[in-house]
């Protein structure tokens, strides 16, 4: 991994927020960056403030956006996260970065993959959207300069998801760089400020319910019929309501952390265990617990529990990462 140029990143979401900097200690975005984040994102903020309390690498300047979105020069690398935003696809009609790092944004990171080394005529959209033809033209614009970034050899995509053998493969075949990380920066920082939970089992909320693609009294029956104590970390995107009834049930505490689970619990002691529904954050904290004997647990969702608005590929693609496996 070779320290290039200068690097600007663009982020919109806790996580992000976190992979930039991982990025930019293991030199793959140059040895200065300057990181801007969304603006009037609470998460972001309350991120960035506690990223800050650590000893970020060298070189590297987080600030939350003050007008638009940041572009890139000629001769700066440009860090991403979501390939799928309007905003970056827009912008990159126009960008001329000597390279695009793209970091992770969750299993969308998967998609954007996906799509890249799929049919030349893909664009690059969200799962189940109803894109505009002029939507759809923007994301295949968006995906063409990507491809034509990695056979030039200037993408690199940077993430701590296990990418199955196959797609690792069809994404070298592109021409891109392949990078998988395992959290490193965040491994050698002291324990976390928050307190660790005091309860044995952790449980991660989900954006499933919110999202219409579960239902909503069969994730609460579920969890509400776990043997509590629980220590439950909501997700950034969950709804009000339902967080209120999870945080009035007898034997749960919820903990309003505000930022990556992957900070606040990486501090775990052997004999607690994370259960959570299909995540993300289930392959990064097995990542981060594995070496401390702690378990973490993804709960197969039963076909009843799926709202009309899941497809089968969709329900194939949340669940891809469920149960543990070797990265590749």
């Amino acid at each position: 991994m070779r320290e290039q140029g200068s690097a600007v990143a663009w982020v919109e979401s806790p996580l992000q927020l976190l992979c930039a900097v991982e990025a930019r200690h293991a030199g793959v975005a140059g040895p200065e960056m300057r990181v801007v984040t969304r603006a009037k994102l609470p998460a972001l903020r309350v991120t960035r403030t506690e990223l800050t309390s650590l000893d970020l690498p060298p070189g590297l300047a987080i600030e939350t956006a003050s007008g638009r979105m940041p572009r890139p020069g000629r001769r700066a690398a440009w860090v991403l996260g979501d390939a799928f935003s309007g905003r970056v696809q827009l912008t990159s009609l126009t960008a001329l970065p000597s390279r695009i790092v793209l970091v992770d944004d969750g299993l969308a990171t998967i998609r954007v993959l996906e799509q890249l080394t799929s049919r030349a005529g893909t664009s690059l959209l969200r799962a189940r959207v109803q894109a505009t033809p002029s939507r759809r033209a923007l994301g295949l614009a968006a995906a063409l300069r990507l491809r034509a970034a990695a056979r030039a050899g200037r993408l690199t995509v940077f993430t701590a998801l296990p990418v199955p053998a196959g797609l690792a493969a069809a994404v070298r075949r592109l021409g891109a760089e392949l990078i998988t990380h395992d959290f490193a920066w965040l491994r050698s920082q002291p324990a976390a400020r928050h307190p660790r939970p005091r309860e044995d089992t952790v449980v991660l909320g989900t954006s499933l319910v919110r999202n219409g693609l579960i239902h909503r009294d069969r994730y609460l029956s579920w969890l509400f019929a776990l043997k509590g104590p629980l220590a439950y970390y909501p997700h950034r995107r969950e709804d009000p309501g339902d967080l209120a009834a999870v945080r009035d049930h007898p034997g749960v505490t919820v903990y309003d952390g505000g930022v990556p689970v992957e900070m606040t619990l990486r501090d775990l002691r052997p004999g607690q265990r994370v259960l959570s529904l299909p995540s993300t954050a289930v392959t990064s904290l097995r990542v981060l617990l594995s070496a401390r004997g702690v378990p973490v647990e993804t709960v197969d969702v039963p076909d009843d529990w799926w709202t009309p608005s899941a497809s089968v590929s969709l329900r194939s693609h949340l669940q891809m990462f469920a149960h543990e496996r070797a990265a590749p």
